[in-house]
């Protein structure tokens, strides 16, 4: 029996042995485990942030995301579909899930406290072992199947209801009575009954454990003497070598029923850690959702579409990890840029670009691994690979200049990039001139393009976003909207760039109102007079 809650045809590729990424402030960051390319993607859209909301501050729940998340460009699109109708089941039946998923960890916790040898060479320890784990898991059994009759038809998706079929299935009334039944003999408390052949030599051979049927004695029949119908015997006194044939024997007849209890224990025991790793993943998307919600943002069910197509149609989209740092909503932006290959975005800073940038990045990660995404609509083809270039600020520890290490990153994607891949560039190759930036820039934009990459370019090289305004087919230009007394609204509309960078609004911005009286309190501060409005200008 196997949950399929992750993909319809395998189980959730899931190391469930103490993982490699560890959410505890004292070991290192888990994205320094990260190859280069991969830990930049994390970074630049603040992918942490977004796990940390989904795990709510459970280790587990972290980890199962971190793993979804770094599989999720892997997924296709029918992947995608069945969980998006599999996470839907959760929305409208949280309560039912979270209470599925509370009954894994009572099964795999609690049972992981106690100690099992089921590996033992001790026949009779490993099936003690084995029956006391599956009297335990019995009863988990017992209540995964309540919930099944009691919640499973009304569960819609492909996942849930093959799962709860399973379920009232193969654990029908009869089956868990005679489980039951079966621990019970296997405890022996009315002894152990063995059947054994005389070999060729009168060695004992053919050692078989025999279900003991027999009930006891009437209490009449007790007082009377009236013996056991079968042979026994007993041993007198203090006998060592006695005591070890004994053993041997038992251990012989319950050999091959203690190996294959202990499979039986393992495997009940595997089902339900990997119910819990895959119920884990909707839980963390269940957490996010009450965070976003409780802000009143909107979020939707994207549109998967074939990586060849060229989609990418949303309304409302906004940055799910800004948010989830503010107190307000953020402002969502709705942009049509089907049949593009080339997204520019150009402007003055502080307008949103970056965020919208992120947004892209985050949504189409979210879509891939199966979930909603931040948005009120959205709608894009997938990708077999992400990869972003964002600038960097200047490190003390770099061996050559801001420049070279830019050059070297993008070297780096150049060698792992495939078709359809997607870049993100937020203000690369600006660590030069404008002149030879935009002439790099360009050149690198170029060959992605014909490679069949699709390129987001957040950008204040002109020359640059100048050099494709010729192609209007597949090259898409937004800006931040302005309004004329400068005020930014964070959308980013559609517009082709502009010369200008509204250093006007800088000035305004240091030396009117709050900037002008700040510069004022520093001067008096050193002792020295503040420049009049003449001076400053």
């Amino acid at each position: 029996m196997k949950p399929l809650l992750m993909y319809a045809d395998r189980d959730f590729e899931v190391d469930l042995s103490p993982q490699v990424f560890r959410y505890r402030e004292r070991d290192a960051p888990w994205q320094q485990l990260l190859p280069p390319y991969e830990r930049a993607v994390v970074e630049d859209l603040e992918l942490d942030t977004l796990l940390r909301a989904m795990a709510a501050g459970d280790e587990f729940l972290y980890e199962i995301a971190c793993k979804a998340i770094r599989s999720a460009l892997r997924n296709n699109i029918g992947t995608i579909l069945y969980r998006q109708a599999t996470l839907g089941d959760c929305l409208r039946f949280p309560t039912v899930v979270r209470e599925l998923y509370d009954l894994t960890v009572e099964a795999t916790e609690g049972t992981k406290r106690r100690w099992w040898d089921l590996s033992s060479r001790y026949p009779s320890s490993t099936l003690y072992s084995a029956t006391d784990l599956l009297g335990m898991l019995l009863g988990a059994l017992r209540k995964l199947r309540r919930i099944a009759d009691e919640h499973g038809a009304h569960f819609q998706s492909a996942a849930f209801s093959s799962l709860f079929s399973t379920v009232k299935r193969e654990l029908t009334d009869d089956y868990l009575a005679t489980i039951q039944a079966y621990l019970t003999d296997l405890r022996f408390n009315k002894g152990v009954l063995i059947s054994v052949e005389l070999g060729q030599y009168n060695e004992s051979v053919n050692y078989l454990l025999r279900l003991n049927r027999l009930k006891d004695p009437h209490w009449l029949l007790r007082m009377i003497g009236k013996g056991s119908p079968g042979y026994t015997f007993h041993l007198a006194g203090p006998d060592e070598a006695g005591a070890r044939i004994l053993s041997e024997m038992h251990n012989r007849a319950i050999s091959r029923v203690s190996v294959t209890l202990a499979n039986s224990a393992e495997h009940v025991w595997a089902f339900f850690k990997l119910l819990r790793a895959e119920l884990a993943f909707y839980v963390a998307c269940l957490n996010l959702h009450g965070r976003l919600h409780a802000k009143g943002e909107p979020v939707c069910f994207p549109t998967p579409a074939p990586d060849t197509a060229r989609m990418h149609t949303f309304a409302g989209l906004y940055d799910v990890c800004l948010s989830l740092h503010i107190e307000g909503r953020t402002v969502g932006n709705s942009t049509a840029a089907d049949g593009k290959n080339l997204v520019i975005i150009t402007g003055a800073n502080q307008g949103g670009k970056s965020s919208f940038l992120r947004s892209i990045g985050i949504a189409q990660v979210m879509m891939q691994c199966g979930m909603f995404v931040g948005a009120e609509s959205f709608q894009a083809e997938v990708c077999p690979a992400l990869f972003t270039h964002y600038k960097r600020e200047e490190d003390s520890t770099m061996k050559s200049g801001k420049f070279d290490e830019e050059v070297s990153r993008m070297s780096g994607i150049v060698d792992r990039i495939v078709p359809n891949s997607i870049v993100l560039f937020n203000e690369s190759f600006t660590a030069t001139n404008e002149r030879e930036g935009s002439e790099i820039a360009s050149q690198i934009v170029t060959a992605l393009l014909e490679r069949r990459v699709k390129v987001f370019f957040v950008t204040h090289l002109y020359q640059f976003a100048r050099s494709f305004l010729e192609r209007t087919d597949d090259v898409l230009f937004l800006r931040p909207e302005r309004k004329p007394d400068g005020t930014r609204t964070f959308r980013i509309l559609e517009g082709e760039p502009l010369e200008t960078s509204y250093g006007e609004d800088l000035y305004h911005e240091i030396f009117d109102g709050n900037g002008r009286a700040a510069i004022e309190d520093s001067a008096r501060a050193s002792g020295t007079q503040p420049p009049t409005e003449s001076e400053s200008g």
